[in-house]
């Protein structure tokens, strides 16, 4: 199949507020060098908060969708107006923006709440057996949503440092799999694929590319079969 439809989910513009513009970006190249077609789209709600990237301090807050489209160059769609209909396959990069603005994981860990229109989105790709790929912190994020669907064993990276998130993923009912920054892993029944990339503390960033290259690689890999 060629000029698969991908939907990317961005959270913001920012590791620490919003969406991780590295893993953004490189996901946005790795379908563009496959010859996908990126739909970018994001909620459109307030920010958690806005973080001063030197400081580390916080003032005020900002839209998530205005913030993604300063990464997608103001190519953007609202979240809520997009249906699986739309998509051959869905992945969400990481970045603080996922644990802020998509949930409330980085306040509520396992017991958080996910956005309702992006629990919509994933719920819709998954029944229509459309594949889905979660980077960095978003399979946190993902094991809610599959637990609240009644969808138990789906197997998720968060790499090996944050042994904390890798219980609060087994706590839904998923199983958190070891996985290099340079990988990817491939749970083929439930058609999720994950990498860990920044969940890493220090890793250079060609290998966060080589990662998502290869999750890019996966999940194209399954579409239409």
């Amino acid at each position: 199949m060629a000029n698969e439809k991908v939907g990317v989910v961005l959270s913001g513009c920012g590791h620490y507020d919003g969406a991780e513009i590295r893993e953004a970006v490189f996901t946005l190249l790795a379908l563009d060098e496959r010859h996908a077609h990126a739909l970018c789209m994001a909620p459109n709600v307030p920010q958690m908060h806005v973080v001063d990237h030197i400081t580390g301090e916080t003032a005020g807050t900002r839209n998530v969708l205005s913030e993604s489209a300063r990464i997608a160059r103001g190519d953007i769609r609202d979240l809520a107006a997009v249906t699986a209909d739309e998509l051959d396959a869905l992945i969400f990069p990481g970045g603080y923006g996922v644990a802020k603005n998509l949930c409330d994981f980085a306040v509520r860990g396992a017991e958080c709440e996910v956005n309702p229109e992006v629990a919509r989105l994933v719920r819709e790709m998954y029944a229509a057996r459309k594949p889905l790929g979660f980077i960095c912190i978003a399979p946190a994020m993902a094991a809610v949503i599959f637990r609240e669907a009644g969808i138990d064993g789906v197997q998720l990276t968060i790499g090996d440092e944050d042994t904390g998130t890798a219980r609060a993923i087994e706590g839904q009912g998923a199983v958190h799999v070891a996985c290099p920054v340079g990988e990817a892993r491939v749970d083929a029944a439930h058609r999720v694929v994950s990498t860990p990339a920044y969940m890493y503390s220090a890793p250079r960033i060609s290998e966060v590319r080589r990662g998502i290259a290869e999750l890019v690689d996966r999940v194209i890999g399954m579409v239409g079969r």
